[in-house]
């Protein structure tokens, strides 16, 4: 007969209720103030990431100053970034250029019109009286009121975006600021807790920091492996933007499954090598989608439990519910912190919980 030595009173109920409540309070917090967190919490992350560029520059370069290493670490991102770009939206422009002048030209000769713009103005001048009763009557104030709410959400979407530029500003000179400090900030912060938990909170830290150098690792090689595969499938099939989007893919692919959002300019580019070739876009379309459903096959039942899989130690099945669960609680940041965050409870339950790591004598006595 088994008999746990330990049991649970009504004290140790009360402290873990205690707890399960703080928990809920701090979850609730967070996502009250995720708005004025999440500039902090991104500057953060970007110099979490830099920061060994940064230390590069100042002991390998001898370049001394923190701050004139921050700003060449900065440049040298920005120059990297706009090469990228470089190799993407002046390509995607042109094509943009060429689906509108191939538009216009089909609109002409379906229409037999010499000029869209003298068309316009022709027909304006020919419909001048309907338009004007059309202004004036009730059909058009009831349009009008219809038409106004929906501006006013495309005017709050607008402001949604000018807050997404200061909030992501913001977050530079967050990371400026904690990039000229990171030694002191990343040894200081243990100060907040009492002595006696300071352990736990920098045993914590030093998980949370192997997780997810482990998951930053892992998953930009899988997203590496991903841009190279799309360019070589885009390639084969003749696809326009084939090296340009496979490199736009892979960068997505940061971000885990948000590289579907590719899809998108896919359909665009197959409209346009259908319009200027001549073939079926349909046939084009199924081409493109066929590698993209090759090459997710090739990433998801191969490249990522071999590579992420095993640097997070996570199954695919649990790789693909902690996606969807963080997902749904947080969003385009749950996805971020997904796996690391997996991972770390998971490690936390085994070791505080389970305890998998003691004796099973330990935990239980066996008597008779």
């Amino acid at each position: 007969m088994l008999t746990y030595n330990k049991t649970i009173t009504f004290d140790t109920f009360v402290r873990w209720l205690g707890y399960a409540l703080l928990v809920a309070g701090l979850f609730l917090l967070l996502n009250r103030l995720s708005n004025v967190l999440l500039p902090f919490a991104v500057g953060w992350l970007l110099a979490y990431m830099l920061y060994p560029v940064v230390k590069f520059v100042q002991y390998k370069m001898h370049v001394g100053s923190r701050v004139l290493s921050i700003i060449i670490t900065f440049v040298g991102v920005l120059a990297i970034i706009g090469g990228v770009l470089w190799l993407i939206i002046p390509p995607m422009v042109e094509q943009f250029q060429k689906l509108g002048g191939l538009v216009t030209t089909y609109i002409e000769q379906q229409a037999h019109i010499g000029s869209i713009p003298d068309a316009i103005r022709h027909w304006t001048d020919n419909h001048r009286d309907d338009l004007n009763n059309y202004f004036q009557s009730s059909e058009f104030s009831e349009n009008l009121k219809d038409i106004i709410p929906k501006m006013f959400m495309v005017l709050d979407r607008t402001a949604n975006v000018l807050f997404s530029i200061v909030a992501s500003l913001i977050a530079l000179l967050y990371m400026f600021f904690i990039l000229k400090d990171y030694e002191y900030l990343t040894e200081a912060w243990i100060k907040i807790f009492p002595k006696k938990s300071r352990p736990f909170w920098r045993e914590l830290a030093s998980d949370a920091e192997r997780e997810l150098n482990n998951y930053i690792r892992g998953q930009g090689m899988v997203a590496f492996i991903m841009g190279v595969l799309f360019c070589i499938g885009f390639t084969i099939i003749d696809f326009p933007m084939a090296i340009g989007l496979g490199i736009l893919i892979g960068i997505m692919d940061m971000v885990p499954y948000l590289h579907t959002l590719a899809l998108v300019p896919t359909v665009f580019l197959s409209l346009l090598k259908a319009a200027d070739t001549g073939q079926n876009f349909w046939v084009i379309l199924a081409s493109a989608v066929a590698v993209f459903c090759i090459v997710q096959v090739i990433i998801d039942m191969i490249v990522t439990p071999k590579i992420l899989g095993k640097a997070m130690r996570l199954n695919p099945a649990i790789l693909l519910l902690s996606l969807s669960v963080w997902g749904v609680l947080f969003g385009f940041v749950g996805l971020i912190i997904a796996l690391p965050l997996t991972t770390l409870l998971m490690a936390y339950y085994q070791r505080y919980v389970t305890r998998e790591d003691e004796p099973e004598e330990e935990v239980v006595s066996e008597t008779t």
